[in-house]
């Protein structure tokens, strides 16, 4: 059975439209082949009789005359019977009316088996015409999706056609293809920015070890270039496990690695085990428990706290918050920052400023990898340039509460130094 149909959704459709509409049209023709067939004769024999019996039959060897007016029939009265030649008229009456019926029904069958020939071979050709409209999206889709690679994935459909089911499936492939070439483009700076950033040291290192210890160094110079090499050494360390903690991030959460933890005692201990110095401090810290991995969260939090303190003005201010109804936010005093920057301040490796390579400079990947760690418990993340003149940044970090977690009102804020 599968191997009689076609091949192709174009067959396939056409034999669908063409059946349909030839099965409609037998339809039709047998609705009124029958319809016409019942009262048929009932109409010519009712033609027939007013004007057959009204002539009287010329008897043997009387010209008929066809000119004349016809008779008027004859009455007869009650309990008399028909002559021979009224009996005649009637039989004659009978045989023409069947005769017209028998063949005005053939001809109408042969004039309908003939339409409805024509009609089958119109309604293939429309079936075929009106799948290929119907499939013209989903070609130019197909063609569009054939010629996509790695180098020409700002392509798109754009197609042109009324609202409908396939106008909606172009126009998400093209959003589609929007995603898909942003995140290659991310995939290349970041593998760009990585390689640069990793070759940056190297070359400190090497350039310590060929000009730095070259012919015979005194032993104070050896000790200061030892003491940068480490330097360079942690950095580079820092930043492989930066990139190590970004890649576990985007793999999602282990399911065995989760529980509840309690952000606000996450936030305190972080702010108690390196506290801010020559920084205002405040914390409103109502309680908040989330499902997720202790270990990532951490960082969350660590990275959002090292971020405010880097990014910090002199005597500046911390505010950290954490809300009943799942939200985490950090925000921070500083420089000035133009709100079309946010974004790409959560893309690894970029910063507000060109990196000038001096120590206790971040990498550029904090408020990536807390995106990172957000979108693998499910929460959202949403940056916030702060107004004149305090200048800085918010992030706000709101987490999915678990299922039976009620409101309830923080306790009220402290203010440390």
């Amino acid at each position: 059975m599968k191997a009689l149909l076609p091949r192709t959704e174009r067959g396939r459709l056409t034999a669908l439209y063409g059946s349909l509409l030839l099965l409609a049209g037998g339809g039709l023709v047998a609705l009124v082949y029958v319809l016409v067939g019942q009262g048929l004769y009932a109409s010519v024999s009712g033609v027939v009789r007013t004007v057959s019996p009204a002539y009287r039959l010329p008897v043997p060897g009387e010209t008929a005359d066809l000119g004349r007016k016809p008779e008027p029939a004859r009455t007869m009265a009650p309990g008399e019977s028909p002559t021979p030649e009224e009996l005649k008229g009637y039989a004659f009456t009978q045989d023409l009316s069947g005769a017209v019926t028998d063949a005005t029904r053939h001809r109408l069958l042969m004039y309908s088996l003939l339409a409805l020939a024509v009609f089958a071979v119109l309604s293939i050709w429309l079936a075929w015409w009106m799948a290929g409209r119907v499939l013209r999206p989903v070609g130019v889709i197909t063609e569009t999706a054939r010629r996509l690679s790695g180098e020409n994935l700002d392509q798109r459909i754009s197609l042109d056609a009324p609202p409908g089911e396939l106008k909606e499936l172009a126009d998400t492939f093209d959003a589609m293809l929007g995603r898909m070439e942003h995140l290659v483009s991310a995939q290349r700076r970041f593998a760009a920015n990585a390689a640069h950033e990793l070759r940056t040291p190297l070359a400190v290192q090497r350039a310590a070890a060929e000009i730095g210890l070259a012919g015979e160094p005194s032993p104070q110079k050896v000790a200061r270039i030892r003491e940068r090499l480490i330097g360079v050494a942690e950095s580079s360390e820092h930043l492989v496990e930066s990139l190590l903690l970004l890649a576990v991030s985007q793999e999602g959460l282990e399911p065995g690695a989760t529980g509840p933890v309690d952000l606000a005692a996450l936030a305190a201990a972080e702010l108690a085990a390196d506290p801010p110095h020559a920084l205002t401090v405040v914390r409103t810290l109502a309680p908040l428990t989330v499902t997720g991995d202790r270990a990532l969260l951490g960082h969350l939090v660590r990275n959002l706290l090292t971020n405010a303190v880097r990014h910090n003005r002199e005597g500046g201010r911390i505010v950290v918050e954490t809300s009943a109804d799942g939200e985490l936010a950090v925000s921070n005093t500083g420089p000035v920052i133009d709100p079309a920057d946010v974004p790409r301040l959560l893309e690894p490796f970029r910063r507000r400023a060109e990196r000038q390579h001096t120590a206790g400079e971040g990498a550029g990947l904090g408020l990536s990898i807390v995106a990172a760690i957000a979108r693998a418990h499910g929460a959202s993340l949403v940056a916030e340039a702060n107004a004149e003149p305090e200048g800085g940044l918010k992030v706000r970090v709101r987490f999915p509460l678990p299922e039976g977690q009620c409101t309830v009102t923080g306790a009220p804020g402290s203010k440390i130094g």
